[in-house]
């Protein structure tokens, strides 16, 4: 994709382009849910392995993960569905961290990334459904 200099711009008043900024946007957010994943993911995997509900726990995020984002055809039309189970999943995780789980400095920190999921989650299904109203008008 070629940049466009920032000084032509300026020479004919006008802004970078708002489909430009959405993208980079979207490309952030996208890309802060996948890695929050992944840790969530990762943490789950090796605690206390093999313990079949932290491997269950870390495969459920990565089939989430994958339902989401994969260009799997079956499942593009579901993909609000998948966004609610996602924060669903994480939000239920984080409440069973707060009743049972270990008060760690992992266990801190993996909860903080899941609750900044969540709210990524959230952000990405907004952004997507305002501009898909938008697009319908």
């Amino acid at each position: 994709m070629k940049q466009q200099n920032p000084r032509e711009h300026q020479k004919i008043g006008a802004t970078p382009s708002s489909s430009a900024r959405h993208s980079a946007t979207d490309a952030a957010i996208r890309t802060g849910v996948i890695l929050l994943t992944l840790f969530a993911a990762a943490v789950h995997l090796s605690l206390l392995f093999p313990d079949p509900v932290f491997i269950l726990n870390g495969l459920g995020y990565l089939t989430l993960l994958a339902a989401l984002y994969l260009p799997i055809s079956r499942l593009v039309p579901h993909r609000r569905l998948v966004r609610w189970t996602l924060i669903g999943y994480a939000t239920l995780t984080i409440l069973l961290w707060v009743v049972m789980g270990e008060r760690t400095l992992l266990g801190y920190t993996t909860t903080a990334g899941e609750v900044v999921l969540v709210g990524l989650v959230v952000l990405e299904g907004r952004r997507l459904r305002a501009r898909s109203e938008a697009g319908s008008l």
